[in-house]
């Protein structure tokens, strides 16, 4: 950057005097360099003004095939992006089949689990009745035992027939009587209430036996489901790592387009400058020239007047941050519901991984971690009975057993089991029952004073 010099009004040193006979010289010589300067001054204006080097200047062609290419990888873009959204939709329905399924083989597997404490309970009562009747034989065998050390019998005939007299006769009949009235009686109640109870136990069982056929049957219904998901998941990451590829593409053409026309517009900002520069060139050389030749006027003027005038002694001088809460915060982005013929048993509230879930009430927890569909779960039983479920955890922070009250933090927000993306599934069983008997949670919060919109 050039800066000039400040200039002030000439003056001369005191003490110092000139000789006359050199003024005149002096005086030309300052208009020469007058002339000089001013022609300088045309030459270091152009200087001055002289534009950089011009930049790069794309052509239309280059420009066109970058526009070219930006657009079909759009086109790209938007084709693969249809197949991932229908990928998408398809992931998140067997989502819910197979989480529809998770939940149906629990169910099962609780069924069968009070079928076979049923099945127990029948085969203990049995086994108690058994041991009644056995008893009783006992005693009637002891009595019997008795009977034959003092020479009786409990063969009705025989103990009759071996009578010595019609005296014995009676007193072995009543004899007969009094088993038959108190211990024989006694024995046929007890078989009576042993075949009963072994009844019981046989429907028991038989109950037994169709809940473990109907937890296989949900058993093999989940392995299809989660297989099916795997297939969807895989579907879905294949097209979205395609999609991925495209966006890169994408952005890798709207940068390729983004310079060239970058480019250009530099180009012909470039041109417009140089052309504003060179017109300001052109003043500044008209300017100086008219300066030069006003310099020279004057010189020659100096000139005649020192011709005219040697004693002359003229001279010249120049100038210039209550009871129960939602569990987390987020927006609802699934209601409670069937879908495609599936009940989608709670509310799912998406959400950035790592967000706070607390506790909806207080309560115990029932049970915490991996959960099969939700991938990592807590299970709260409240102390009003109720059951609240959170899903899709990726951290918890509680442990079987614990007490925890409202609002305590027991987990984060995760994307684990079936999932489509980050959120928390939020169940409630008001019946109490750990993986049956949900309740729409919305209402169910509402009348517990939990104002919440959606759904």
């Amino acid at each position: 950057m050039f800066q000039r010099r400040p200039s002030g009004p000439a003056s001369s040193r005191p003490g110092c005097r000139r000789a006359s006979t050199g003024r005149g010289s002096h005086t030309l010589r300052t208009a020469l360099v007058g002339v000089a300067a001013g022609a300088a001054l045309v030459g270091s204006m152009t200087t001055a003004f002289a534009a950089p080097a011009p930049p790069p200047n794309p052509s239309d062609a280059e420009i066109g095939a970058a526009q070219s290419e930006r657009e079909a990888a759009a086109a790209e873009v938007g084709r693969i992006a249809g197949l991932v959204a229908g990928a998408e939709a398809a992931l998140e329905r067997v989502s819910v089949e197979a989480e529809a399924a998770g939940a149906a083989y629990l169910e099962a597997e609780e069924a069968l689990e009070e079928a076979q404490a049923a099945a127990d309970a029948t085969a203990a009562e049995l086994e108690r009745a058994a041991a009644g009747v056995t008893a009783a034989r006992s005693r009637i065998a002891a009595f019997s035992h008795d009977s034959y050390m003092n020479g009786t019998s409990l063969s009705t005939s025989a103990a009759l027939l071996s009578a010595e007299g019609p005296g014995e006769l009676i007193q072995r009949a009543a004899l007969l009587d009094y088993v038959a009235d108190n211990q024989v009686d006694v024995l046929g109640q007890l078989e009576v209430a042993r075949v009963k109870q072994a009844n019981a136990d046989s429907a028991a069982r038989a109950a037994r036996d169709q809940m473990a056929d109907a937890q296989e049957v949900a058993a093999a219904a989940k392995a299809t489901a989660d297989s099916r998901l795997a297939v969807e998941q895989s579907e879905y990451e294949k097209v979205a790592a395609q999609k991925a590829t495209y966006d890169q593409q994408l952005q890798a053409a709207q940068i390729r387009l983004l310079e060239l026309q970058g480019a250009r517009n530099a180009y012909q900002q470039w041109v417009r400058q140089k052309a504003a520069e060179e017109a300001a060139a052109r003043k500044a050389a008209e300017k100086a020239a008219r300066a030069a030749a006003a310099a020279a006027a004057a010189a020659r003027a100096v000139a005649a007047s020192l011709a005219g005038s040697a004693g002359d002694n003229g001279s010249v001088s120049g100038g210039g941050g209550g009871n129960y809460v939602f569990p987390t915060s987020g927006h609802i982005s699934s209601c409670y519901g069937y879908r495609w013929g599936r009940l989608h048993a709670g509310v799912d509230v998406g959400a950035p991984i790592g967000t706070a879930i607390y506790a909806a009430g207080s309560g115990v927890v029932a049970r915490t971690g991996p959960a099969t569909g939700f991938g990592q779960a807590v299970y709260i039983r409240g102390y009003d009975g109720a059951v609240t479920v959170y899903g899709h955890v990726n951290q918890d922070f509680v442990r079987t057993g614990q007490h925890v009250v409202t609002g305590q933090l027991i987990a984060e927000v995760g994307n684990r089991g079936h999932s489509t993306g980050p959120h928390l599934h939020f169940e409630v069983h008001p019946s109490g029952r750990m993986y049956s008997g949900s309740v729409n949670p919305m209402p169910w919060l509402r009348a517990r004073g939990i104002d919440v919109s959606g759904c």
